[in-house]
């Protein structure tokens, strides 16, 4: 199959899990992703192992994906990068254009230098996983050069002169057998809720304390960097929301916050910790067992929140409707983690509309009744860009997807 090439777009697990499928049965995959680094939102996902004991929480599974991916010789990859135009005749034709790389790949050795001494903070990023080569980039929105050409730092403390920040950009074209679609997905934005995201420092989002507990191996307050005496998780913020018309269960929300409630608890115990929720999504096969451990140890509030103010500058006032006596009650913590939802991926209407496929009325790329994808011969998808799911769901998702492009390829099965 090597004179096959399949075009992936979407770098996340699902995207590095199909091209690993496709690249192993000798296909050679261009594997497009529109950020600085591959790994999509669950490379920033911690590992929520307790007293050392596996949970399936899938994070590692990421790190394993991306790790093989970057070394693959039959796979391309192309960050910073999106699709500008795409159509198809007996092939399908790609124009995609590429950021510039300020940060060379091949020169740069992880010191992290450029990072410590920028001025400017978010000019220089960082990667969440040391197998994002390079595991740096320049913002092209906050970078002072970029800007005004007032700061060239990064550039004169990197020991390796890898960093250029005159380099432009670059346009590729790519001839292609197969499309895969692997955009992933939109976390929900609070900022519309009335829980002070955005406004109060210590309201943060599931996604943003996953990345603090992976870079640091606790938790902090934003506000002044101490840990928290009382925390709270509010979960369905996004999703089964009528009024958003967001209807669907986010799925993954509740493991990951009941994951996470018991790993704090045992690195910081002294934290008291309370799980606001409408019910709980059962996860994995010791789910009831998992359920009651989780039950000892973190408070369960059956309620969703209405509001929360702001107190004594830093302190946060929860108000909420006890389930039993129907009277409002408030309760006061300093630090609130909204389990914000998946929603669908949005600005991919060049790569849909040119290939003549349309999402559902959620937003979703569906499955038919039967499993199939009614979408043109040569098109296929894979991960939450079909709807929400796990990690482990979304390498099973691509495995499929993988299957099936490469059925249409002609590779046969014995």
């Amino acid at each position: 199959m090597a004179d096959k090439n399949v075009l992936i777009v979407g770098g996340g697990v699902a995207g590095l899990s199909a091209a690993l499928e496709l690249a192993g049965l000798g296909i050679h995959v261009d594997l497009v992703e529109k950020s600085n680094f591959l790994g999509g939102h669950a490379i920033g996902y911690a590992c929520k192992a307790v007293d050392n004991t596996c949970v399936k929480c899938g994070a590692c599974m990421v790190e394993e994906k991306l790790q093989r991916a970057v070394f693959h010789p039959n796979i391309k990859i192309l960050t910073g990068s999106q699709v500008q135009k795409i159509s198809k005749n007996h092939r399908f034709t790609a124009s995609i254009r590429q950021k510039p790389l300020y940060v060379d790949p091949k020169k740069c050795t992880h010191c992290g230098l450029c990072l410590d001494r920028c001025p400017k903070n978010g000019a220089v990023l960082q990667g969440f996983s040391k197998n994002n080569i390079p595991l740096y980039g320049i913002s092209e929105t906050k970078c002072l050069y970029l800007k005004d050409r007032s700061c060239t730092v990064c550039r004169d403390e990197c020991p390796e002169t890898a960093i250029d920040l005159d380099r432009g950009g670059s346009e590729h074209a790519i001839q292609a057998d197969a499309v895969l679609i692997a955009t992933g997905f939109q976390p929900f934005d609070p900022k519309g809720k009335p829980y002070g995201f955005g406004r109060f420092k210590n309201v943060i989002t599931g996604l943003d304390l996953e990345r603090m507990v992976k870079r640091t191996g606790c938790v902090k307050k934003p506000s002044d960097n101490t840990p928290p005496e009382r925390m709270a998780f509010i979960q369905c913020v996004g999703s089964r929301d009528a009024k958003l018309n967001h209807l669907w269960c986010s799925k993954i929300c509740c493991g990951s916050a009941l994951r996470m409630a018991r790993l704090i608890k045992e690195r910081q115990p002294e934290t008291d910790i309370t799980f606001f929720y409408m019910d709980v999504q059962t996860f994995g096969k010791d789910f009831e067992q998992f359920y009651k451990d989780v039950q000892r140890e973190v408070r369960m509030v059956r309620a969703i929140p209405g509001d929360i103010y702001e107190i004594d500058g830093q302190g946060l006032k929860v108000n909420y409707v006890d389930s039993h006596t129907h009277h409002t009650l408030e309760d006061v913590f300093d630090l609130v983690v909204l389990s914000v939802g998946i929603t669908p991926c949005q600005n991919i209407e060049t790569i849909s509309g040119s290939l003549g496929i349309v999402p559902d009325a959620t937003g979703f790329f569906k499955m038919d009744d039967h499993g199939a994808e009614n979408f043109p011969n040569g098109v296929f998808t894979a991960g939450t860009v079909q709807g929400p799911m796990s990690i482990p769901e979304s390498i099973a998702s691509a495995g499929s997807a993988a299957w099936k492009t490469a059925k249409y390829l002609g590779l046969t099965f014995s």
